[in-house]
């Protein structure tokens, strides 16, 4: 597969900043910043846009979610613990991956995992 193959999700955000630290503590790092829009990445394939837009909705109406494929899910979830949705988390999911679930500043529902061994 071309390097250059691949899906980025555009997401928008009420506040840019919030959702930048939020997603920084995921791992990703603020690539550019034009304002309104910032791009981030953690160099290993995750890729963001995240745009600036006040009418997003919150939760409980907000219709967005990622999943975010992990090697070491466990690392991902230390840095952001005290914001997983379900107590134990990470866990084996009844589906064959071992996950864990977070809510960004507007109620995005993030999913970070990996494949079960």
């Amino acid at each position: 597969m071309p390097a250059d193959h691949r899906i980025t999700t555009i997401l928008p955000c009420r506040d840019l900043q919030a959702s930048t630290d939020f997603y920084q503590r995921l791992g990703l790092t603020l690539d550019s910043d034009w304002g309104h829009y910032r791009i981030l990445s953690d160099g290993k394939g995750w890729h963001l846009h995240l745009r600036h837009e006040p009418g997003t909705p919150q939760a409980p109406d907000n219709p967005f979610g990622l999943y975010l494929y992990a090697e070491d899910v466990d690392a991902v979830a230390e840095r952001v613990r005290e914001c997983i949705i379900e107590a134990g988390a990470p866990h084996l999911k009844p589906w064959g991956m071992y996950e864990f679930a977070v809510s960004d500043p507007d109620g995005t529902l993030v999913r970070v995992g990996r494949e079960a061994d």
